[in-house]
């Protein structure tokens, strides 16, 4: 069977466990239809690059998939039935990759640093602002 990577962004009002549902949900319409998926990821809730339907955030989940493309296609037409999905892209590759994604070791490296953008450097206090 082909090997698919599908990303979907879903809307920031949403809990991280509906999305966990949602994600159940679609793993169910692939099994039913004889797909495997192999691994799930959350990403958590980032950012959007511009708005999509007013929305400035989404909660961001991955799937792994081993399935045929009419079980791909399934839940592709359920994706844009729901409200609760702003945007989808399945991609087929050649090999499902193996471990965390991209996504996560960038997330597991942010934390070794620290919760701000520039680590754990403190750079001291500030000299007093002259006028």
């Amino acid at each position: 069977m082909p090997l698919y990577e599908h990303v979907f962004l879903a809307r920031q009002d949403i809990s991280a466990q509906q999305v966990e549902a949602l994600t159940e949900q679609y793993k169910a319409v692939i099994e039913a239809a004889g797909g495997v998926v192999p691994k799930v990821e959350y990403w958590g809730v980032k950012s959007l690059a511009y708005r999509m339907n007013k929305n400035r955030k989404a909660h961001y989940a991955l799937m792994n998939l081993d399935a045929p493309a009419p079980a791909v296609a399934e839940m592709e037409r359920q994706m844009r039935i729901n409200e609760n999905i702003l945007r989808f892209m399945t991609v087929r590759v050649d090999e499902l990759e193996e471990g965390p994604s991209a996504m996560l070791q960038k997330r597991d490296r942010d934390d070794e640093r620290g919760d701000r953008p520039g680590g754990d450097r403190d750079r001291g206090p500030r000299p007093p602002r002259r006028f």
